[in-house]
């Protein structure tokens, strides 16, 4: 083999490698432009997420609020029977005083 031979197989070697870096860079380009559009996706997804969940947060605290408020005014009624129901008997065992 020659030298003008082997300088040719070099160069011909040499665009090879060249022609494969550069797909190899367009592919690693595209692949970077790729991950930062899914990047920025989900952030935005992240984003509408966290906005979601203080909605909820939200109403979850105003529903413990009302639930609260129900509860409070049940246990005022109920007190309010029993206190009556108490007073009735009490009444009821006057008038009627046990026998032994």
């Amino acid at each position: 083999m020659t030298i003008e031979e082997r300088l040719n197989r070099i160069e011909h070697f040499s665009a090879a490698a060249d022609e494969q870096r550069r797909k190899d860079r367009e592919t690693d380009r595209a692949l970077w432009r790729d991950t930062q559009q899914q990047l920025n996706d989900l952030a935005l997804k992240l984003a509408t997420l966290g906005d979601r969940i203080q909605e909820i947060a939200e109403e979850s605290r105003a529903a413990d609020r009302r639930l609260g408020e129900r509860i409070a005014e049940t246990d005022k009624r109920l007190g309010e029977r029993i206190e009556s129901m108490i007073s009735a008997m009490g009444g009821y065992i006057r008038e009627h005083p046990p026998t032994a």
